[in-house]
């Protein structure tokens, strides 16, 4: 598996967008992959020409076609090459109450 991962945040690189994606605006100037629970910090790309965002059944694809960052207030930043990506959570296995939660950061 070819990807990326920022603290919880995962970035699955995939061979391309799915049938029946749809856009996602950016707020802010940004794209949000994710944001904290507890303290609102969220890991993000700069919304620019060479980054769109698509999202399909809850799922969200990043389209990257030049070198760009993801950023996050508590971590280093993470540069991604150009490719298509998932964005996925890190889960834990919890096997005495048989349980897969996402991971909080």
């Amino acid at each position: 598996m070819k990807g990326y991962q920022q603290g919880d945040v995962l970035l699955k690189l995939v061979a391309g967008l799915p049938q029946g994606v749809k856009a996602v605006s950016a707020t802010a100037g940004r794209y949000i992959l994710a944001e904290g629970e507890a303290t609102g910090h969220a890991h993000a790309v700069l919304a620019c020409p060479a980054v769109k965002m698509y999202e399909r059944g809850g799922t969200l694809y990043l389209q990257v076609t030049e070198e760009t960052e993801v950023v996050h207030e508590e971590h280093h930043k993470q540069t991604v090459a150009p490719g298509v990506y998932e964005i996925g959570r890190v889960v834990e296995v919890d096997p005495f109450e048989n349980a897969i939660r996402a991971v909080a950061d």
